[in-house]
């Protein structure tokens, strides 16, 4: 594996304002990346966890000088992170986080312009991650978080009272990018999220302050599968939730002030599927959620201007699926919804603002979302929802953006 980390953090001054800084990375990675965490405890007071595997990881920051960013990641090795949990006797609050990647991407400017020109391509490998915590007799005493995430590419920018622009070109053909979480407990008297995410390629963009994003986001997805699957299950919870979210194409621009103009084209030819499954025997509230996408994009602002131009195609099969099973309880929520493309832009109304939108959306493949509820003793509140659309667009000024 080739990995570079690079930052850059100076103060402004007015030769380094004229003349700028430079960044130029160049990642290639042939082989695999494997981490793997085997945790057995008893009645541990807590419980945190990270587990990351990675092919490429290059990170800039800067602060204060305005900046170029000339980026090329390559990956042809697979990524895979495993996290195993067995938690005897009483176990207080849990958080891990399970992740692979095939390359990442982060680039910050604060109080300063920076420009992105950015590629990112996966090969063929898998990106595999995997959280289990599997114990019958487990007891999470004060709930907590246990997540996966899969990634063929992701470019994450961020700006603070500065400016982004740029190009991000992500194309990942990895034959699978899933993500697995699963939990098996005895007893939990707290809240509990049980999630997994997959995306093939991400893009996310947020300023804070007076900030301003301009960029042009194209993505491809051509790899066989992008999966994600959740299984949440206790024999008395009091909040339990299992959620699984799946896109073969993602991007996400929001700021909180000055302007976004962004032109977005994403292509997917990737069977998407989520799926999560909620059983516990004895309930207080009882969620489970999924949420598949072919290409998904939100742009937003919270100030005057909104821009965006997008054009999406999806030719994969997406599918969602969300159940839960219960003999006693209270509340149950279940939701389903799988999209071939979608599209949110929204600005501030407060503002006076100006949204500007001009998509095209085509779907070619089947959409299917599926919602499961099944309470076999007494519960008193069910709500269960399936929604599964070919291509949906939203566009709204109102109130704050939010």
């Amino acid at each position: 594996m080739i990995a570079a980390t690079m930052t850059c953090v100076a103060a402004a001054t007015e030769a380094l304002a004229q003349d700028g800084s430079t960044v130029l990375n160049g990642q290639i990675n042939l082989n695999d990346s494997v981490a793997n965490v085997t945790l057995d405890v008893v009645d541990a007071d807590s419980v945190d966890v990270d587990v990351s595997a990675q092919g490429n990881d290059a990170t800039a920051a800067f602060v204060g000088v305005d900046a170029a960013i000339v980026s090329d990641q390559t990956t042809e090795g697979g990524s895979r992170a495993t996290l195993e949990m067995t938690l005897g006797g009483d176990t207080g609050a849990v958080d891990a986080r399970v992740q692979a990647s095939g390359n990442y991407l982060a680039a910050t400017a604060e109080a300063s312009a920076v420009d992105v020109d950015a590629r990112q391509t996966v090969g063929a490998p898998s990106m595999i991650a995997r959280a289990r915590l599997e114990d019958d007799e487990a007891r999470l005493l004060e709930g907590g978080t246990i997540a996966s995430a899969a990634n063929g590419n992701v470019a994450a920018l961020g700006a603070t009272s500065g400016r982004i622009t740029g190009v991000i070109d992500q194309t990942s053909a990895a034959a699978s990018v899933d993500a697995g979480t699963l939990g098996v407990t005895q007893y939990i008297p707290a809240r509990a999220d049980f999630t997994a995410q997959a995306l093939g390629n991400a893009v996310q963009s947020t300023g804070t302050g007076a900030s301003s994003a301009n960029l042009e986001v194209r993505q491809t997805s051509s790899g066989a599968l992008v999966t994600a699957a959740t299984s949440a299950n206790a024999g008395n919870a009091w909040d339990l939730a299992g959620r699984a979210r799946a896109a073969a194409n993602q991007t996400v621009i929001h700021n909180a002030g000055g302007s976004v103009v962004s032109r977005i084209d994403q292509t997917s030819q990737s069977a998407v599927a989520a799926a999560s499954l909620v059983t516990a025997y004895d309930y207080g509230r009882a969620e489970a959620a999924a949420e598949a996408a072919g290409n998904a994009v939100e742009v937003g602002n919270n100030d005057r201007y909104v821009e965006i131009d997008n054009t999406q195609f999806n030719g994969g099969v997406i599918t969602a699926d969300a159940t839960f099973a219960g003999a006693y309880g209270y509340d149950a929520y279940v939701g389903a919804n799988a999209s071939g493309n979608v599209v949110v832009g929204y600005a501030c109304a407060e503002c006076e603002a100006t949204l500007v939108a001009t998509n095209t959306q085509t779907n070619a493949a089947a959409v299917t979302a599926t919602a499961n509820v099944q309470v076999g003793g007494a519960g008193r509140t069910t709500v269960a929802g399936a929604n599964a659309v070919g291509n949906r667009a939203t566009f709204y000024v109102t109130g704050s953006g939010n």
